[in-house]
């Protein structure tokens, strides 16, 4: 069997793990304060191209999206997503549990569009009895979307200036954030992303880290107590050390970069295989995630030797199927998977 179930069924990068059995040993302090967690904050920082950038590192995807949205929004305010979106579809409650409503709106190709949030501002100032409502008071996307898909730099910037004009925050979900990055069909940079929205993630979980995500305030703009905040919602890690070996790691000689390349072309060779098979398309996707409409019966054909995740009812006798690549991707499973 081989598995293209998702993009974090292996541990961790081997360079990963040798700076981490390197440095086992050494006595650090914890929660982050650590001369690893600075050196990767500044590395960061470097590919950001903001030398002031505020770089924090929490453990996993939902535990960052809970914490930096109920830590920037006010009481009474909250957070637009797509319909399709992350923090509305599959993380279990965790913004509402904070607090905050998700407020959905609906999406072209898993992208939010910047009229439609513009239509949904107006018409709640207009609301005269918006006082009795829960206040739009950030926006919230991710890059690559749930399905795969990428904003091009015209409907970030489109999405950036609209979110300036109603001074509200822009927050960027990037648990796969060098898939996207490194797509062939990308026309952002880490430097454009760094620039047009207020705070986002870099992920390390889903991009060949054992865990960890780190974020990025990019306008001086870090909730006041930060560290407190988090630890207050149960997402402090004691040992630090671990996130920041890691993302020291990862940004030493372009090695998250290079191994999200490497993912971008396997899954370019799945998607040979899937266009010479006649597989049907369910969403075009340019980065790691690809999904296709199977019909039940050869779907089950194929989890005899391929694990696969079951993305989403299609109809009474077809499933979307989600094919995903991942750094640790390998020709020998690509091969596999052309048999099966």
């Amino acid at each position: 069997m081989v598995s293209f179930e998702c993009d974090y069924i292996a541990g961790a990068h081997p360079e990963i793990l040798k700076r981490l059995a390197e440095t086992n040993m050494e006595a650090l302090p914890g929660y982050g304060m650590d001369h690893y967690t600075a050196s990767a904050k500044e590395k960061i920082k470097a590919a950001c191209g903001m030398t002031d950038a505020e770089v924090e590192f929490l453990v996993g995807g939902t535990q960052t999206n809970a914490v930096v949205i109920s830590t920037m929004l006010r009481d009474w305010e909250g957070v637009i997503a797509a319909t399709s979106g992350h923090v509305s579809v599959h993380e279990s409650g965790a913004i509402e549990f904070t607090g905050h409503k998700v407020i959905e709106l609906p999406a072209r190709d898993g992208k939010l569009e910047a009229e439609t949030i513009r239509k949904y501002l107006e018409t709640f100032r207009a609301d005269v009895t918006n006082d009795h409502m829960v206040f739009p008071g950030m926006v919230y996307i991710s890059y690559p979307t749930e399905p795969g898909t990428l904003y091009s730099k015209a409907e970030l910037t489109a999405l950036s200036e609209l979110c300036r004009e109603y001074e509200i925050p822009l927050y960027l979900d990037g648990a796969r954030l060098g898939y996207g990055l490194m797509s062939e069909a990308a026309d952002l940079t880490l430097q454009d992303i760094a620039r047009l929205v207020d705070v986002f993630y870099i992920g390390g979980t889903k991009v060949g880290a054992l865990c960890g995500e780190a974020v990025v305030f990019t306008k001086g703009n870090r909730p006041d107590h930060f560290m407190t905040s988090v630890k207050k919602r149960g997402a402090l890690l004691a040992k630090g050390r671990l996130l920041g070996i890691q993302f020291d790691t990862l940004f030493t000689d372009d090695l998250y970069f290079r191994i999200s390349r490497h993912a971008i072309e396997m899954a370019s060779k799945i998607k040979e295989i899937i266009r010479q098979k006649g597989w049907r398309v369910y969403m075009d996707s340019p980065t790691n995630q690809q999904l296709i409409i199977m019909d039940d019966e050869q779907m089950e054909e194929l989890a005899k030797s391929v694990v696969f995740d079951r993305w989403g009812v299609y109809d009474e006798s077809h499933t979307i199927v989600r094919l995903a690549s991942s750094w640790s991707t390998t020709e020998e499973d690509i091969a596999v998977l052309a048999e099966a």
